[in-house]
């Protein structure tokens, strides 16, 4: 009996959707504009792909999200969760308190509840001082009632754990199951400021990803269906609805990873460079082993500074919605502002009102979209300008991705890319696969499921191949809890850097897992 699969990725613009067989072929695509409250543009394209495709809805076993709700939360202000913050770290921490440098609005929303106990650890793991039992049922008792969602950051927790674990039992011991506890050794990296903002950030944003899951779940049973659902996260890959709730930070910044994953998938490249034309932007990312690059630098989320793991992107304000002007000195002005969702009422071709990105391709022939008469009025050299300039700055963004002089296999994905040539200055090919429209579905659908951890390990006490070893099988584990097959697993990506400036031979060990779903 065939196995089906939907993959859906909402985007700025428009909100995509396929389903796929066990072999991984379209059988049926959607592009359903996305809508303001963003679920409603789901269940759209949900029902379009299902209608369309008219297979045995019992027989969809797996249904993927990559979606834009928590990202959005943070950026708006909305729906997020009454937070506390516990910071473990007095006295050695007190001369910066926590939500240091975070945006005034959004502090005002998180920093209701925060508070400072003693213990932590130094950087060796040694114990700074005990921790504050007494405190910490004080403060459960407090915030009882007042939260229902908790930010625990111990100093050094990456090296040593306990007293975030200690802290959480406590927590649980008072406030019960109801009120979810985010630990920053497990979201993430050295630095303590910027992890402890990923924390917050992720116990803020608690609700939302559960009311995405459930209101996700309960679309596909209004078509009949009763599959197992993933969502996406921001390593390219899938995590279970539990892993989902646990740590939906991960799902920021999903969809250009997505798009990564999709084209890797559709071109068969493990290694090239991926430029997403969306409606609104155009996200250029690398693959390495076909996963997308990671980010070495801090990322800043609605105005804040945080350290966990991110994909490497460079987005450029270019895509079809992308508004164009002529300043009165004769220069062009391309975006940033974009007419985004509303492009099929606002552009030229479409009998709106607003010259786009879309306009201009039209205009010069390059694409077939809406009416081209209602553009042919425009003056060719201006269009040539405008043209030549929106491909400079996509030249120049690839140009910036790169590691080296040499020219790269460029890879042009999503609806947006009729923007673009066949030729690019930088690119020793350009490809546009198939299905190139819907790429950041099919990489949602397509996705394997992994485990990631990046701890600091004393090499002196294990000897260097057993400490890697105990790392790769934490990982392993992690993919496992995430909803990965145990013995279809496999170590994507392993990076170990000595830290001179520790003793213990200390080295920063960051290990990838990764695996196909387990099936049901």
């Amino acid at each position: 009996m065939t196995s089906y699969r939907i993959g859906i990725d909402v985007g700025g613009t428009h909100t995509d959707a396929v389903l796929l067989d066990e072999n991984y072929n379209v059988i049926s695509e959607t592009k359903s504009s996305t809508t303001e409250d963003v679920s409603t543009g789901i269940y759209n394209a949900l029902h379009e792909i299902v209608q369309a495709a008219n297979v045995p809805v019992e027989q969809i076993n797996f249904a993927m999200l990559g979606t834009t709700h928590c990202t959005n939360a943070i950026v708006e202000r909305k729906r997020l969760n009454k937070v506390a913050v516990i910071r473990i770290g007095a006295p050695a921490t007190l001369a910066i308190k926590p939500l240091v440098g975070v945006p005034d609005d959004l502090k005002e929303i998180l920093g209701k509840h925060v508070y400072l106990v003693e213990g932590g650890h130094e950087f060796d793991g040694r114990l700074i001082t005990e921790l504050d039992e007494a405190h910490l049922y004080q403060i459960a008792k407090e915030i009882k009632g007042e939260v229902d969602s908790v930010a625990v950051t111990s100093v050094f927790s990456p090296v040593s754990n306990v007293h975030e674990t200690r802290a959480a039992e406590i927590l649980r011991e008072v406030l019960g199951e109801d009120v979810a506890i985010s630990l920053s050794s497990e979201i993430g990296n050295v630095g303590l400021l910027e992890r402890e903002n990923a924390t917050i950030l992720n116990a803020s944003v608690v609700d939302v990803a559960r009311t995405t899951a459930e209101g996700f779940v309960n679309a596909l049973k209004q078509e009949g269906i009763h599959a197992k659902v993933f969502f996406g996260q921001n390593d390219g890959t899938l995590m279970s609805v539990e892993y989902t709730v646990k740590y939906p930070i991960l799902t920021i910044a999903c969809g250009p990873t997505n798009s990564l994953r999709g084209a890797a998938y559709l071109t068969n490249k493990a290694d090239a460079i991926v430029v997403d034309v969306g409606g609104t932007t155009t996200d250029i990312g690398v693959l390495n082993n076909a996963f997308p690059r990671q980010s070495s630098l801090a990322v800043e989320i609605g105005g804040v500074r945080t350290n966990f793991r991110m994909p490497d992107i460079l987005s450029v304000g270019l895509g079809g919605g992308t508004i164009i002007r002529e300043n009165e000195d004769g220069t062009i002005a391309i975006g940033p502002g974009s007419v985004g969702h509303k492009l099929s009422e606002k552009a030229l071709v479409f009998g709106g009102d607003t010259l786009t990105a879309t306009d201009i391709v039209v205009a010069l022939g390059r694409a077939e979209i809406g009416d081209a008469s209602k553009v042919a009025h425009l003056d060719n050299a201006f269009l040539e300008k405008v043209y030549a300039q929106m491909i400079g700055m996509v030249e120049e963004a690839i140009d910036k991705m790169k590691t080296n002089a040499e020219d790269a296999a460029v890879i042009l994905v999503g609806g947006g890319s009729i923007l673009l040539p066949e030729q690019l200055s930088g690119a020793s090919e350009v490809i546009k696969p198939n299905n190139f429209g819907v790429a950041n579905a099919i990489g949602s659908a397509i996705s394997q499921v992994s485990g990631q951890i990046e701890k600091i390990y004393k090499m002196d006490e294990l000897g260097r191949e057993k400490t890697i070893e105990a790392a790769k099988e934490l990982a392993r584990q992690e993919a496992i809890t995430a909803g990965a097959d145990p013995d279809d697993l496999v170590i994507v990506d392993l990076e170990d850097i000595p830290l001179a400036y520790l003793p213990g031979n200390a080295t920063r060990i960051r290990v990838k897992a990764a695996g196909k779903l387990k099936q049901a």
